[in-house]
């Protein structure tokens, strides 16, 4: 069974995240053949008596996705970076798609954008409202007015003059760039719900979800591809292990437990992060040579 391409989270929050861990991990993860790197976006961690946190976010800030991903590309030459995700509807799209945009550039056309709505709960409302307040976004934006989102920031990436007008948004008859290094920007779309992930499949270049439950999972993505989702489906995963020391042995056997389980879902692409434990990015290298090392990766 062919498994699905490979790639991991960048030090974007907790103890280690900054410059130095983000080279050291972005570049290990080229030298030794992966696909991609990825970060996660997280405005803020509500603290008041309300809040549950039923989806073990991490207890932390996160750093900017775009900035970390433009600092990880500026050491790199080959592999992906990959928003997985940021949630678009806290920019405007004519802000977001420059930012995209620029990104992509820089990186001679290496980004993967996954975009979403809010999300942050397993549970109903399936966001974070002070993030919605914070932004200054309502949260009814959410569904139809994150399709236009993306529709206008499409608009944005497509000839010039561009314009658009929406219920939500309106660019006026202008001349918008920089464009994307090639046609357009993949656009993978994060989603939870049945209703959610067929949207997807309408308006989106490919679907992401996280693998909590694995026969979730399969069901997800089975109704991306029923709904006639053609594109990429990235999984992310956090790997269990069964002591507390995380040695490259239980390392990889946790990966390649998971890597074969997201084969069987239909995956195309599985991230996998180390930093939900306080691993130094040293270490982080370490695990991944040896976790390469048994896949064989070309170097």
């Amino acid at each position: 069974m062919n498994h699905p391409r490979i790639g991991v989270s960048l030090p974007h929050f907790g103890p280690h995240a900054g410059p130095d861990a983000v080279v050291t991990v972005a570049r290990a993860t080229e030298r030794l053949g992966f696909h991609a790197v990825s970060v996660s976006e997280r405005l803020l961690m509500p603290v008041g008596p309300d809040w549950t946190n039923d989806a073990g976010l991490p207890e932390s800030h996160v750093w900017d996705s775009l900035e970390m991903l433009t600092w990880a590309a500026a050491h790199t030459e080959r592999i992906r970076v990959s928003t997985g995700i940021v949630n678009s509807i806290f920019q405007p799209p004519i802000v977001l798609a420059r930012r995209l945009a620029t990104l992509d550039r820089l990186s001679r056309g290496r980004l993967d954008a996954g975009i979403g709505q809010g999300g942050g709960t397993m549970e109903p409302p399936h966001y974070i409202p002070e993030e919605f307040i914070a932004a200054g976004v309502p949260a009814s934006r959410r569904g139809a007015g994150f399709a236009e989102h993306v529709a206008a920031m499409r608009a944005c990436w497509g000839p010039d003059p561009v314009e658009h007008r929406g219920r939500h948004y309106h660019i006026p008859r202008s001349m918008v760039g920089p464009k994307p290094f090639g046609d357009t920007i993949p656009l993978f779309i994060g989603a939870l719900t049945r209703h959610t992930i067929e949207r997807a499949a309408r308006i989106g270049d490919g679907f992401i979800t996280v693998a909590l439950d694995w026969d979730e999972t399969q069901a997800k993505v089975q109704w991306y591809r029923d709904a006639g989702g053609t594109g990429t489906v990235v999984v992310n995963t956090i790997q269990a292990y069964p002591d507390t020391l995380i040695t490259p042995a239980t390392f990889t056997e946790a990966v390649l437990n998971d890597l074969d389980r997201a084969a069987k879902t239909g995956a195309d692409e599985m991230h996998i992060t180390l930093n939900l434990k306080p691993i130094h990015p040293d270490s982080q290298v370490e695990l991944l040579d040896a976790l390469a090392d048994r896949l064989h990766l070309p170097s």
